[in-house]
């Protein structure tokens, strides 16, 4: 039986420390310490980030390398030909990878966590598993879902699929199909008669057109494009779950797949530290090492403590994930939600550190004679994360809905106050989680009893709840993880939990205190042209077009820019 989700009962007021007491289950076992190893050694001697950065590709050789190393199939079962190993070790692995270079994370990532691989072993037939899971070892999937005019709001979706016998017929246009560039099958989401549902799709299918290489603001190397499918025969035994269920399954699959990008995250604090702490005691500014300066060392602590937190939620609900006894949804769109905002932030004040250093690229300071520091990349690569896989906005909503979704799944524990003297220095903490705990059960209350049914439309409201409630799960995973480790590790849950129950106290705050009204008001102003004068005095410099494409149905007239990875 699955038990309750911690993201649920703190909804309601519960703080369940019981339920992430998981941590014997983050070791690593000794094929996964010996694949880690083997990763980091290839991507320290094999891989030249600055030459993807330059290039915006990740060269054929280092693709192939990553698939001789199994690091396509971390997760998939050794009976498929797989590595079989734990979803802990591919966190680790995607930290290793992702501060080698960021493109290399989101292309294990789009594969083996929202790609072919997890939908399949959650939704797929045995026929299907026997016959697609061998494949994913080495050949490449991803996930198309977004369409030029839909985004979080899938069931506007465009993309059809038609019965007819033996199978369907699909036809639409898919927008930022991350790794639909090189991948050898998608999954595909279309609507078929019954409703939304998934397809593997074949990239060399006839109609399947790769008609747009994206380029972005980062993740230089991201194989991202436009994808047309134009009358695409796709057999009956390719569609994954039922017929309808597509939402299902690509929801399902993000119960653990959401979890890619705080490792990714994590991956950034870490490194973040590192470049901090090295910088901070060699620059020297008014005879004293910038580190040792109140302004600088507040942004150091900040970066080290949430460095730890976000390890610690990784290790913690990746953990909780891989047990399969406990429903991690909420809590993987919490982790997500806080890393990637965080790890934003982070990236910000590191090129503040740097000064004028983090605003220049790593080769330019390489060529006039200094040590090159991607700082200025890590900026621009770490800005997708509040955005994609469900922006920061989106996921408030997701998991406010969530949490007004009554839910039977309960139980009881001991009651946090009774557990707290067996965290030590960190005791305090845990009072005051238990205390938020039922303090954001109220307010949510008081929400619902003044808004009544309209309360799912105060978006700001359940956005600053949401907020709380990700402060809190990141503490309590930073006090279970601590306590597990050593002194040094609880002095760094201690001065995150400081740092974090003060931007509680400022949600709790502007639950109540606010300008959410007003703001509204003049949104409505401004869309109304109301404003428009302010707006005189500049010039435009986008190019020309229309906002939204017309993803117009039929035959590519485009050249076709599929990639394919070439063996030496």
């Amino acid at each position: 039986m699955t038990r309750p989700s911690f993201g649920r009962e703190l909804f309601s007021g519960r703080l369940r420390l019981d339920l992430l007491d998981v941590l014997p289950s983050l070791a690593v076992d000794a094929a996964g310490e010996e694949f880690l190893a083997r990763l980091r050694t290839f991507c320290a001697e094999k891989v030249d980030p600055q030459l993807i950065e330059r290039t915006d590709r990740i060269p054929d050789e280092i693709v192939n390398g990553l698939k001789d190393l199994g690091a396509f199939a971390i997760k998939i079962p050794r009976e498929y030909g797989g590595l079989g190993l734990s979803g802990v070790c591919y966190h680790r692995a995607l930290m290793i990878v992702s501060s080698t270079h960021s493109s290399l994370g989101e292309l294990l990532g789009a594969h083996q966590a929202i790609g072919l691989v997890q939908p399949l072993r959650l939704f797929g037939t045995d026929e299907q598993k026997q016959a697609l899971l061998p494949r994913c070892v080495r050949e490449i999937s991803g996930f198309i879902l977004t369409e030029p005019d839909i985004g979080n709001d899938p069931f506007r979706m465009r993309t059809t699929a038609t019965p007819v016998e033996g199978g369907y017929v699909l036809d639409g246009v898919k927008l930022w199909a991350t790794n639909g560039v090189l991948a050898d099958f998608l999954v595909v989401m279309a609507m078929a008669p019954a409703g939304m549902s998934a397809f593997l799709v074949e990239a060399d299918a006839p109609g399947f057109a790769v008609e747009h290489r994206s380029s972005f603001l980062g993740l230089r190397g991201l194989e991202n494009g436009v994808i047309r499918l134009h009358e695409v025969f796709v057999p009956a035994n390719r569609i994954i779950g039922p017929e309808g269920q597509g939402l299902e399954v690509a929801l399902a699959a993000q119960d653990t797949g959401r979890l890619s990008l705080p490792a990714v995250c994590a991956a950034t604090a870490k490194w973040s530290l590192k470049i901090a702490r090295e910088w901070s005691r060699v620059r020297v500014q008014w005879d004293r090492p910038i580190g040792e300066h109140e302004a600088v060392a507040a942004k150091i602590a900040f970066i080290a403590a949430t460095a730890f937190a976000l390890e610690a939620m990784v290790e913690v609900t990746g953990g909780r994930a891989d047990t399969g006894r406990f429903d991690t949804r909420m809590e993987g769109e919490l982790a997500k939600l806080f890393a990637s905002e965080k790890a934003w932030r982070i990236a910000d004040e590191l090129v503040q550190i740097r000064g004028g250093r983090g605003y220049e690229t790593a080769e330019s300071a390489a060529r006039r004679g200094e040590r090159g520091v991607p700082v200025e990349q890590l900026l621009r690569d770490t800005r997708i994360g509040r955005v994609f896989d469900g922006s920061s906005e989106a996921l408030r909503v997701f998991v406010a809905t969530d949490a007004l979704t009554p839910d039977g799944l309960s139980g009881t524990a001991e009651r946090p106050g009774e557990l707290a003297p067996s965290y030590g220095p960190l005791a305090q903490h845990v009072r005051f989680l238990d205390r938020s705990a039922r303090r954001l059960a109220r307010q949510l209350d008081t929400g619902k009893a003044r808004w009544g049914d309209g309360i799912g439309t105060r978006q700001l409201f359940l956005g600053r709840v949401v907020d709380i409630a990700a402060e809190l799960y990141a503490m309590s995973t930073a006090c279970v993880y601590a306590k597990a480790l050593d002194d040094s590790a609880v002095e760094l849950a201690d001065a995150f939990c400081r740092q974090s129950r003060r931007r509680v106290a400022e949600l709790w705050d502007q639950l109540w205190v606010n300008t959410d009204e007003h703001d509204a008001v003049v949104a409505a102003r401004v869309l109304a042209d109301g404003y428009t004068w302010l707006e005189e005095g500049v010039l435009d410099p986008s190019i020309e077009g229309p906002w939204i494409a017309d993803p117009a149905p039929g035959p590519s007239t485009r050249p076709n820019l599929r990639r394919e990875i070439r063996r030496q």
